[in-house]
């Protein structure tokens, strides 16, 4: 089923993508700037912000689970739940927002202030994940944000790599527990699988016989000794799972739920792909980044050149960045081919 971005939006959204160059010269502030500025309201109620915790029984969101795996170099395989079984599936799941059905009916990847696109994983998130690898970032020990994260590869990526904790927020609540937790579960799911499998090599290592031969596996079977017993997989147990959160809703009301949290949470790292297409976002975004990213923390941020359709992309926000004075912005990663994509760092400016 192929798709197309439905951007149902004011038409001051839906702005030339490029600033006029006199502005430029002369500082003089264009209409997106404005606009901006005075931090407009949506079209539309604000999608209120919840936490959602894993399900006791989790194993049942992997009950026949088609999944695709994406490899990058050497960072480990990262697995999601294939995108068309939602297409398939949608009225056998818990969808309370509608947004599996609006979203086949209307043959969108995208329903503004409805359905964010977080059921897609979108070709910005596998230039982050190569830049990651390129870099060797670990994350050990870290907090790390995936900032609409979607299918959550990002912050998958970073809870294998042993950060310390790792918070989820996307748009919709169906994308949460309908695909973000689930994928969460599944990479635990392997994780463990692959630790057993080597617990088991190594019980056999090192096992000799009386005549000095080395125990063979059928020796090992028939041994009087009762085999040791596979790891149980129990995901509601899982440690990975004790380091994450998973939160959906508007950013406007994601912000003051997490600060709620005592002690307040503060990120080393924040992920955020593909979340700049749509310009009325921009007063929300910034705020979250600027209240939850640590001191010396870093935000990466992925993302398209140009958002056809919204005026969105990256000429503009680096504008509305500069305008603000809280980050400095720097290109990471610059790619040439089709439509023009970009990896770049936020950090707070050094206090003069």
């Amino acid at each position: 089923m192929s798709f197309c971005f439905n951007f149902d939006l004011p038409a001051q959204t839906a702005a030339s993508d490029d600033v006029d160059g006199n502005e430029r010269q002369t500082g003089k502030k264009n209409s997106y700037s404005k606009c901006t500025e005075d931090s407009p309201k949506l079209a539309g109620p604000v999608k209120e912000a919840e936490e959602h915790l894993p399900p006791r029984d989790p194993q049942f969101l992997l009950t026949d689970a088609v999944f695709e795996t994406v490899t990058v170099g050497t960072l480990p395989p990262l697995h999601f739940l294939n995108e068309t079984i939602f297409e398939r599936t949608a009225l056998e799941r818990d969808d309370r927002e509608k947004i599996l059905s609006r979203r086949a009916e209307q043959r969108s990847d995208l329903i503004s202030g409805v359905y964010e696109g977080g059921l897609k994983v979108w070709e910005c998130t596998y230039d982050l994940l190569e830049l990651i690898e390129k870099d060797g970032e670990t994350f050990r020990g870290k907090a790390v944000l995936d900032l609409g994260c979607g299918a959550g590869l990002l912050g998958i990526l970073a809870l294998k790599r042993g950060a310390g904790q790792v918070h989820f927020q996307d748009y919709n609540s169906t994308v949460v527990q309908q695909l973000t937790v689930p994928n969460v579960l599944l990479n635990c799911q392997e994780d463990d699988e692959v630790d057993s499998e080597d617990d088991k090599n190594r019980e056999g290592e090192g096992k000799i016989l009386e005549d000095g031969r080395e125990k063979s596996g059928k020796e090992e079977e028939n041994d009087s000794n009762p085999p040791s017993k596979k790891r149980a997989v129990d995901l509601s147990q899982h440690p990975s799972l004790s380091r994450c959160h998973f939160f959906s809703g508007d950013w406007s009301t994601f912000l003051p739920l997490v600060l709620k949290t005592q002690p307040q949470p503060k990120f080393d790292i924040i992920f955020t792909s593909e979340t700049i297409y749509n310009p009325e976002y921009y007063p929300a975004l910034h705020e979250t980044l600027h209240k939850l990213l640590a001191p010396g923390g870093l935000v990466y941020l992925a993302t398209k050149a140009h958002y056809f359709g919204v005026g969105g992309g990256l000429h503009l926000f680096e504008t509305f960045v500069e305008q603000r004075g809280i980050f400095s912005l720097d290109r990471l990663w610059d790619g040439e081919e089709g439509l023009q994509r970009h990896v770049v760092a936020l950090r707070f400016k050094k206090q003069t």
